[in-house]
């Protein structure tokens, strides 16, 4: 382990007051943990996007900003685990990872411009985790429902690679969804919710400085 630096302690501090102010408390000073439920499906006229790219505070905002865009849900999807919590998934040993729902119109936005949006919210060649949070919790993918959108995604990451964007090689995988399991409503819209905190997480990260060279904006920062 590296020794502390003032900016590592700072990062801690701040990771430790976004769980301490998000979590609900149960009276007694604990963390109450809510039972998650499986998203419901896409509605008439709707469709649905599954990305993960890390911590799924730092994805909702930039498809929420989106035209088209209806709603994004903070989730766990990847594992066989049923109802899993925050802590559970957290520990790594369930399988899930965190990720997003995104609920869109197809006719305003199309799943090709979802996937381009993607890449410019994460690192695409990290397939350990996503900035300083670490383990396959915390792995890239991109989880798809029919053959188009397989196509459309492999497609894109094709794209990208060939643009040579990035020093080293692409490594989402494309991989069948599965069930998405919403997370606790203390995660929903947390960059809303908690704004100094995420703000401050999200550049001590490491998140912000990286997409802001690799893309001249980070278009998670509000």
């Amino acid at each position: 382990m590296k020794p502390a630096t003032l900016l590592s302690l700072l990062f801690a501090f701040f990771c430790a007051a976004c769980g301490a102010s998000a979590a609900p408390s149960d009276g007694n000073g604990s963390a109450a943990i809510e039972g998650t439920v499986a998203a419901a499906p896409a509605a008439p006229g709707e469709a649905i996007a599954i990305f993960a790219g890390g911590c799924f505070w730092c994805m909702e905002g930039p498809f929420e900003a989106l035209a088209g865009v209806s709603e994004v849900l903070s989730g766990y999807t990847g594992g066989t685990e049923p109802h899993p919590t925050y802590q559970e998934v957290g520990s790594g040993s369930t399988g899930h990872c965190e990720a997003v729902l995104v609920r869109y119109d197809p006719k305003q936005v199309t799943y090709k411009q979802l996937v381009e949006l993607y890449w410019r919210t994460m690192n695409p060649t990290d397939a350990g985790g996503q900035f300083a949070d670490r383990g396959t919790q915390y792995r890239p993918a991109i989880f798809v429902s029919t053959p188009e959108e397989r196509a459309t995604a492999e497609a894109s990451r094709a794209e990208l690679e060939a643009e040579k964007r990035f020093d080293e090689p692409i490594v989402v995988p494309v991989e069948q969804a599965g069930t998405f399991w919403v997370a606790e409503d203390y995660h929903q819209d947390y960059y809303k919710t908690h704004a100094l905190n995420y703000r401050t997480y999200r550049s001590l990260s490491g998140r912000k400085g990286f997409l802001t060279k690799k893309w001249g904006i980070d278009v998670g920062s509000h």
